[in-house]
């Protein structure tokens, strides 16, 4: 392709907009344009970067044994208020009428709509396993699109399931995309950690998430290297510290002035945060019921896992609730609240909580709080579970080696549904004894143009972008420092027509620009290799071939340019098909 052909609208300022690295670059190197909040034009680039992590994914996904189907993105409401969903999904569901008012949605996953596929198609046990993937556009209404395509309203997604006769089915289907899914991130060139994660609106239990290390990733996840555990900090659990070996003293109510956080109780009575009991009010949120207002205890120097309060509610949702609600049901602020005596609200502890002895909490009296609380004895919780937002330095739940933290990105993610779906839609089969049993689902996810924006994520410096050769938009750039010298040209353009017939994805800058112009774009959109073509090297019969990871530069003989690119080409290919990119024990 010549650069004069092309559309490659670079910019040479960082946009405004732009938050982080890839977002940055990817606007900068014309590969998108923003049209409005969360939605983007793929330009032609980012569009050939789009369709190489298509590719890797069709050639996994086949090579596993999945089928490629194309689905709806309109999707009748029917299918999910089947489920349970469509009041479920909340917000984040674009929902629209046709002209006769009947209710759609643009899906943001298809789990539904497969379902009603294989129900009505699939009635045997002979007929399974069954692997099913699309990939196409899935639309979410982000309450805060950022980050470019990162966090987007529309975004291009592989989204795959399988359906197993039982239970051994749906372990290797899952660990077949395990499989598949370190496959797919290793040959894009992704430094990935798998963890393990909540399954939200989803559902089902057992489920991972496949997380690219990035320093800007949304995510936080903990991980042990003594023993390879990992988990979102959304799922993530640790090890319970024993319980305080201490003889129960007697319950005291004193007077605490001024006294309104864990930070000022430590301070002024001596009693550190891991010593006090936290109390937080929230209102769960449901579907066809009233809310309901909960109070969730915690240890005075931990945070709250909202995530972990809403699975332990069944809501579909938790709000905070406002210092008037709190005053209304404890007759204190938060500061002054706490379990003891308190009535008429549900209260759920954190497990830590419940090895606590004398302890510290509001005493539901402005001003006043209880010293030498014993839980069990001075207040029973409605139910004791996993509340708290586990950290660095947090014991692993597993071997109890202290955890790290890192940042992610979150490219995939794999669920096991089991019969979820198949239950509430009735996709069922007959077995070898002719009864009729649900089939065990999973569902497999990667976010493709999500994938684009963390390897760019992972991949760049000051310059711009620095591809790896699976996902380059194109492999190489021949770049005659003046096109209009007749010596220039002609060796470019024969190293250039040397390289297509190589099967080499390459690019002539055929442009009237400056020397400095044309190094300058080749960096921003980082084609992996340039092939130099100057004076100087001419006289000597040469052209250099610079690598743009490494920014070495080598003279080639001119005859030897082409050959030579697509042996670098080749290798880089081969190499990323065979590296494993993943961290931590599998």
């Amino acid at each position: 392709m010549r650069w004069s052909r092309l559309l490659i609208p670079t910019l040479r300022d960082d946009p405004a907009e732009a938050e982080i690295a890839s977002h940055r670059l990817m606007l900068r190197a014309g590969l998108i344009r923003r049209v409005t909040a969360g939605i983007y034009e793929w330009l032609p680039l980012g569009r050939r970067a789009v369709a190489k992590v298509e590719a890797i994914v069709r050639e996994e996904m086949n090579r596993k044994g999945g089928l490629e189907v194309g689905l709806p993105i309109v999707q009748p409401a029917e299918l999910w208020r089947e489920t349970g969903r469509w009041a479920e999904y909340g917000e984040e569901m674009w929902r629209l009428k046709d002209r006769h008012g009947r209710e759609y949605c643009l899906g943001p996953t298809h789990e539904e709509i497969i379902t009603d596929l294989v129900r009505a198609t699939v009635s045997s046990y002979r007929q399974l396993p069954l692997l099913l993937y699309q990939i196409q556009n899935k639309y979410r209404d982000e309450i805060r699109p950022r980050f470019g395509v990162m966090r987007a309203r529309e975004f291009v997604m592989k989204d795959a399931y399988s359906f197993d006769v039982d239970a051994e089915g749906l372990e290797r289907s899952y660990q077949a995309m395990d499989d598949a899914y370190r496959r797919i991130f290793s040959r894009c060139g992704l430094v990935f950690r798998a963890v393990a994660a909540d399954p939200g609106a989803i559902g089902g239990s057992g489920t991972h998430e496949f997380m690219a290390l990035a320093d800007y990733g949304e995510a936080l996840i903990v991980y042990c290297d003594a023993c390879g555990y990992a988990a979102n900090v959304e799922k993530a659990t640790s090890r319970l510290a024993p319980p305080v070996e201490e003889a129960p003293r007697p319950l005291e109510k004193r007077p605490t002035p001024g006294l309104r956080t864990i930070a000022q109780l430590a301070e002024a009575e001596g009693i550190p945060p891991e010593r006090q009991i936290k109390i937080l009010f929230y209102w769960a949120i449901y579907e066809g019921r009233d809310p309901q207002l909960v109070a969730a205890l915690v240890r005075g120097d931990r945070e709250l896992n909202e995530v972990k309060l809403k699975n332990a509610t069944g809501a579909l949702e938790v709000r905070m609730a406002s210092r008037e609600e709190v005053l209304q049901v404890a007759g204190a602020p938060t500061g002054s609240a706490g379990p003891v005596g308190l009535q008429g609200v549900p209260v759920l502890a954190d497990e830590e909580v419940m090895a606590l002895r004398n302890t510290a909490c509001g005493a539901n009296e402005e001003g006043y709080h209880y010293f030498n609380v014993n839980p069990g004895r001075d207040f029973t919780p409605d139910r004791v579970t996993d509340l708290r937002l586990v950290g660095p330095g947090d014991s692993c739940p597993d071997c109890g080696a202290p955890m790290a933290s890192a940042r992610g990105i979150e490219v995939g993610q794999i669920f096991k549904l089991w019969t979820k779906y198949s239950e509430a839609l009735g996709c069922t089969f007959k077995d070898a004894d002719g009864r009729e049993r649900p089939m065990v689902m999973g569902c497999y996810g990667i976010g493709v143009t999500r994938t684009v924006a963390a390897v760019i994520e992972q991949h760049h410096d000051e310059k711009g972008i620095i591809w790896p050769m699976s996902v380059a938009p194109f492999h190489a750039v021949v770049v005659p420092v003046n096109y209009n010298e007749p010596d220039q040209r002609q060796a470019a353009e024969r190293i250039y027509g040397q390289l297509v017939e190589a099967g080499v994805e390459a690019v002539l800058d055929d442009r009237d620009e400056r020397p400095g112009v044309k190094f300058n774009d080749a960096d921003l959109i980082g084609f992996p290799l340039r092939v130099t073509v100057g004076p100087r090297g001419l006289a000597e019969g040469k052209v250099e071939i610079v690598d743009r990871a490494t920014g070495q530069a080598d003279p080639v003989p001119v005859e030897h340019a082409a050959a030579e690119v697509a042996r670098r080409v080749r290798a880089a290919l081969d190499e990323l098909n065979r590296r494993d990119g993943s961290v931590g024990k599998r």
